[in-house]
């Protein structure tokens, strides 16, 4: 089997006074999509801002690439293709929509932007219709769109999504899994975080349930949508 591509072991996260993440473990090979499932409080969040350099854990040791996170921030994990969509979409609300989506590939110095732009816009045709339009006055689900298009243009290795569905329509649902599943299959390495755990578990290759702050259960998805306590707890069966 080939090196992890991230790797986390035993992380302790405290925010708020409050220790978030308990002795957390995990790790993500290349090209998987793997969820991250739990109650509201259980830590998902937590760990995807810890992993991103937006939170400073107290202990711990993560790996990304065979290099260690600790001491780098968000800005220098984008530029070596660790990117996060933030729960709550994080747009440039007084921006539109392609100054959002340039704002993804600040950071390159390449000549493939406006084709990766151009590759966005197929995914989104909305987004190229309404190009010039504020990302302010945007629905939630083309808000989603556009952080989603935002952090694809900064060509992430892996990518972290921290609630994608929530809040959305059943229709736009469906369409943000449909991409999540796509840019998966195009060899991104993704960590999901998502509320849906049905939804969640039905598209990853493996998983990991979070109970507050704690690793209780992980194994391939399929076996957990089977197991009868992520059923009673998650899937509502």
């Amino acid at each position: 089997m080939s090196e992890p591509l991230l790797s986390v072991r035993h992380l302790n996260v405290s925010y708020g006074g409050i220790q978030a993440v308990k002795s957390l473990s995990l790790e993500l090979f290349p090209g998987e999509l793997v969820s991250l499932i739990g109650a509201n409080g259980a830590g998902k969040t937590t760990t995807l801002k810890a992993i991103c350099g937006l939170l400073q854990p107290q202990s711990g040791e993560m790996q990304y690439q065979g290099r260690s996170l600790k001491g780098q921030g968000a800005w220098d994990l984008v530029s070596q293709g660790l990117v996060m969509v933030p729960e709550g979409r994080g747009i440039f609300t007084r921006m539109t929509i392609e100054e959002n989506l340039r704002m993804g590939a600040y950071l390159r110095r390449d000549d493939q932007v406006d084709a990766d732009m151009e590759s966005v816009y197929q995914r989104f045709p909305r987004l190229k219709e309404r190009h010039r339009q504020l990302a302010g006055t945007l629905s939630g689900g083309e808000q989603q769109m556009l952080a989603m298009g935002r952090a694809l243009l900064a060509r992430p290795k892996l990518l972290l999504l921290d609630e994608p569905s929530m809040g959305l329509a059943p229709i736009m649902v469906d369409q943000i899994f449909q991409v999540v599943q796509d840019v998966s299959k195009q060899g991104v390495t993704v960590l999901l975080v998502e509320q849906n755990a049905h939804r969640a578990l039905e598209l990853a290759h493996r998983a990991y349930v979070l109970d507050s702050g704690e690793m209780v259960l992980s194994g391939a998805a399929s076996d957990l949508l089977r197991d009868p306590q992520v059923q009673a707890a998650y899937l509502g069966v």
